[in-house]
């Protein structure tokens, strides 16, 4: 990549500094979370893609994704490249997250080149995704109909899963807008997994707690588990991500268990274990 391109879609100091924060705060209630999954007759482990697996197991090669830059996250580099500080998950007039301007976020132009950057990598892979799952927000919808466009052709479907959302409330950039707008903007997309049309999942005055959105994903491993496809995509968002590797899956390489930035994949198998 020629060296201008690269530096239109790196991560600066700042961005890189209020991950740091951000992935901190996501770690409460993880434990309590990691241990309940334990329980759970369903087991989900990751692997890197170059672990060796026994020939009998119950395996899915998963391209996960971060979205692209949002117009959320370009405002929270901004103010905290000011100094400006913020609560999350308050309604202080100084959290960025809360703008009504951002309600369900696109992504800003940087966004967009990030998730086309990931398109050689795709187009590489041996083995292509037979399905393509998306988080109904809309930066989630652009990131991956732009990493996967190739596949549309082949008439690989592209499925909306309200299980892959973003852990949501209030900010407002993860409300996501209802399914008869989004489904015109996104005609490619199948959103009839999405029972209702208007967001029923997103509160005002309270952010989900890690246990709740650890039973959304473990209800999205329940669906990837019955389907044949056996190489998937999914597009999501970081502190979802963060939950997958951290919370719910078993995973013993930290490299997985890190933070993912604006516009970053990670390939792995996801082997799953009924008791």
């Amino acid at each position: 990549m020629a060296g201008g391109a690269e530096s239109c879609i790196s991560h600066d100091e700042v961005t890189l500094a209020l991950a740091k924060i951000e992935a901190a705060e996501h770690f409460h209630g993880m434990q309590e979370l990691y241990d309940e999954m334990r329980l759970r007759p369903l087991r989900i482990k990751v692997f890197p893609l170059d672990h060796q697996l026994p020939g009998d197991s119950n395996v899915k090669v998963v391209h996960f994704v971060r979205h692209g830059q949002g117009f959320h996250n370009l405002m929270a580099d901004l103010y905290h490249g000011a100094g400006r500080k913020w609560t999350q998950y308050t309604h202080s007039e100084d959290n960025p997250y809360i703008m009504p301007e951002i309600t369900d976020a696109p992504l800003t132009d940087k966004g967009r080149q990030q998730a086309a950057a990931l398109q050689e990598t795709v187009r590489g892979l041996d083995d292509q995704p037979e399905l393509v799952v998306l988080s109904p927000n809309c930066r989630a919808l652009q990131t991956g109909v732009i990493v996967f466009d190739h596949l549309r052709e082949k008439n690989i479907p592209f499925i909306a899963h309200e299980m892959v959302r973003e852990e949501n409330g209030v900010h407002v950039c993860d409300k996501r807008r209802p399914v008869r707008l989004s489904s015109r903007e996104f005609p490619m997309v199948n959103f009839s997994l999405l029972e209702d049309d208007e967001d029923t999942i997103f509160r005002d005055d309270r952010r989900e707690n890690k246990m709740e959105i650890g039973e959304r994903i473990y209800k999205f491993f329940e669906f990837l588990h019955t389907r044949e496809e056996k190489h998937v995509g999914v597009a999501s968002h970081s502190g979802w991500l963060m939950t997958v590797f951290n919370g719910v899956c078993e995973c013993n390489d930290q490299s997985l268990k890190e933070w993912f930035q604006t516009g970053e994949m990670r390939s792995v198998q996801v082997v799953f274990e009924n008791d």
